[in-house]
């Protein structure tokens, strides 16, 4: 998120608050936002679960894990090109 935030011209900022790093690129319209919407509020869930142990009862949803790493790593290619010149 923060590569694609710098490649839009946002000044790095050392934060990890994947809303606030979504709105940021929502304001500057990037097309991955749908893409990274649901993957932020899901992650900030589990970001949420691993800091406070207790909220972990629950076993892995592997399916939604397997959609989840393959929606990143989409993102993460489409970033890697657009940094590389590949695509705009």
């Amino acid at each position: 998120m923060k590569a694609e935030l710098i490649r839009l011209g946002w000044t790095l900022e050392r934060i990890h608050d994947l809303e606030r790093l979504l709105d940021e690129l929502i304001g500057r319209r990037s097309d991955l936002v749908p893409e990274l919407e649901s993957l932020c509020s899901l992650l900030a869930d589990a970001y949420f679960s691993d800091r406070y142990p207790g909220f972990d009862l629950d076993d892995p949803d592997w399916p939604l894990l397997k959609r989840q790493l393959e929606t990143i790593t989409k993102v993460l290619a489409t970033v890697q090109d657009r940094i590389e010149g590949k695509r705009p």
